[in-house]
C-alpha cells in the first residue's frame, strides 16, 4: 500500500511539474495529432493538462471515491476531448477539455456512488451534484427563517420537481444498506435479515398463468356438461349453486310451483348428472375426482 501511495504521489508531482503551453505550442500539437496521429503530440498535449484533471478530480473527492479513481476518469474523459478537439476553431484546449474531463467524472460518481442508478437525466444530474451547495446557500441566505421551503427553492433553481428533491436529498443523507445485514446486532445463527422483511406472498408469476389456465379450462368443461340438463334442471343449479346468493329450497319451489322436497331432488339428481357428463368427456376430472 506504501508503494502504491507513492506512485500516486509521483504521478501527481509528475503532473503538476508538466510545463504548461503557450497558445500556439498548443495549437500545433493538436493538429499534428488530428492530421498525423502523432502520438508524441498527443502524450505532450494531455501530459500538459493533467493539473486541470487533479483539479476537477479533487471538487469530487467528498463522494467517498478514491481521488485515484477519480483522477482516472479524468483522464478519459481528457483523452476524448483530445479525440474530438478541432484547433481552427480559436478555442483554448484548456477550455473544451474541461467539460469532458467533469462529465467523466460526474458520470463515474454516479455509477460508483451508489448501487442503486440515480441521476440518468442531465436535471437530476444537476440536482445530484449541486443540491448540498444550494441547500447551504438558501439556509444561509433565510439566516434562520422557518417559514422558507429549501425544498421548492432548490427545485426552481434546478427545474425539477419538489419531491424528486426530497427523494435525491433522502439518498444523499443515507448509505446504502445490504438486505442481507442482520436486522440486529445479535450473533446469534438464527438473526433475521433484512431481506425477511421483504418477503412476497403473491403467487409467483408461472402459479398465476398456471391457475388462469385451468380456471379457464374447467370453465370450459362446465359449459359443455351443462347442455346434458334440461331447462328445469338448469335453472334449479343455476340459482342454487351457480349464483352469489343461493336461493332456498322454499323460495325456489314457490317460484317452480313444487314442493321443495320436489326441488331438493331435481337439484340432486342434476348434480349426479353433471357429474358423469364431466367425467365421461374429461378423463383427467375423472382421474382428480377419484384421487379425491
Amino acid at each position: 500500500m506504501a508503494q502504491l501511495a507513492g506512485v500516486r504521489r509521483s504521478f501527481v508531482r509528475a503532473a503538476m511539474d508538466a510545463p504548461f503551453l503557450s497558445r500556439e505550442e498548443e495549437h500545433e500539437l493538436a493538429v499534428a495529432w488530428r492530421d498525423r496521429q502523432d502520438k508524441s503530440a498527443l502524450d505532450r498535449l494531455t501530459s500538459a493538462h493533467m493539473r486541470l484533471v487533479i483539479s476537477i478530480a479533487a471538487r469530487f473527492r467528498n463522494y467517498g471515491l478514491p481521488v485515484s479513481d477519480l483522477i482516472q476518469e479524468g483522464h478519459v474523459g481528457l483523452m476524448e476531448a483530445a479525440a474530438r478537439f478541432e484547433p481552427d476553431r480559436e478555442v483554448r484546449f484548456s477550455t473544451y477539455a474541461t467539460w469532458w474531463i467533469r462529465a467523466s467524472i460526474q458520470d463515474f460518481v454516479l455509477r460508483n456512488w451508489s448501487i442503486v442508478r440515480g441521476g440518468t437525466s442531465s436535471a437530476q444530474k444537476a440536482l445530484f451534484f449541486n443540491l448540498r451547495r444550494l441547500r447551504m446557500r438558501i439556509l444561509q441566505k433565510a439566516d434562520g427563517d422557518p417559514n422558507v421551503d429549501v425544498h421548492a427553492e432548490i427545485a426552481s433553481a434546478i427545474g425539477v420537481q419538489k419531491s424528486d428533491v426530497a427523494t435525491m436529498e433522502a439518498r444523499l443523507s443515507a448509505p446504502d444498506m445490504s438486505f442481507n445485514a442482520p436486522v440486529s446486532e445479535s450473533d446469534s445463527a438464527d438473526s433475521a435479515i433484512r431481506l425477511d422483511f421483504f418477503a412476497d406472498d403473491k403467487p409467483l408469476p408461472d402459479e398465476v398463468v398456471g391457475d388462469s389456465i385451468d380456471t379457464e379450462r374447467r370453465y370450459d368443461w362446465l359449459q359443455s356438461a351443462l347442455t346434458v340438463l334440461s331447462e328445469r334442471e338448469l335453472r334449479i343449479l343455476r340459482e342454487r349453486r351457480l349464483s352469489e346468493e343461493g336461493e332456498t329450497l322454499e323460495a325456489l319451489g314457490t317460484k317452480l310451483g313444487i314442493s321443495k322436497e320436489r326441488v331438493r331432488q331435481i337439484e340432486n339428481r342434476a348434480l349426479e348428472k353433471l357429474k358423469k357428463a364431466l367425467i365421461e368427456r374429461n378423463p383427467r376430472f375423472a382421474a382428480a375426482a377419484t384421487a379425491n
